[in-house]
């Protein structure tokens, strides 16, 4: 074996083990002009990237969440402990959901939680934003409220 394939090898296993995982837990992953179709017949859309991501632009449609799975942390990425308490709060478990995040590896993660959650009728968008963005698919920025300073009324205890 040359050095090259020593470097492929865990790259091999993690394409391995998405493929395998995915096609164990039953997710269906389409296209972004399939998942297009779905978001205008009716299904709502799970954005699953972080705050930030989320606030640089997202896919244009109505009925939008984000509900991050993972954050930002000084340690690099952590799972949200609260991700299916929160998607729970807010969608129905037989609701038809679009998945994605900014590639297409965390909507996969967060499906087989959900999935293992007793949702059932979730759709993986492949490539994830990424893929939306490469098709020139509209998007939108979300529209940032900013509080009123009189209405605020902090104390320097809560700050």
């Amino acid at each position: 074996m040359t050095a090259n394939s020593f470097l492929l090898l865990p790259f091999g296993f993690l394409l391995c083990f998405l493929v395998s995982g995915s096609f164990e837990a039953g997710i269906v992953t389409v296209d972004v002009k399939t998942a297009k179709n779905l978001l205008h017949s009716g299904y709502a859309f799970l954005d699953v990237r972080t705050v930030e991501e989320f606030k640089e632009g997202h896919v244009a449609t109505e009925k939008i969440v984000n509900i991050p799975y993972q954050f930002n942390s000084p340690d690099g990425r952590v799972k949200n402990d609260r991700f299916l308490e929160e998607v729970s709060a807010v969608f129905k478990k037989d609701d038809r959901l679009v998945v994605s995040c900014r590639s297409g590896v965390r909507s996969l993660l967060a499906i087989e939680d959900l999935l293992n959650d007793g949702f059932k009728h979730l759709t993986d968008l492949g490539g994830g934003h990424l893929a939306w963005l490469e098709n020139g698919f509209p998007v939108a920025k979300p529209k940032v409220k900013t509080a009123d300073p009189k209405s605020v009324d902090l104390k320097a205890d809560e700050l």
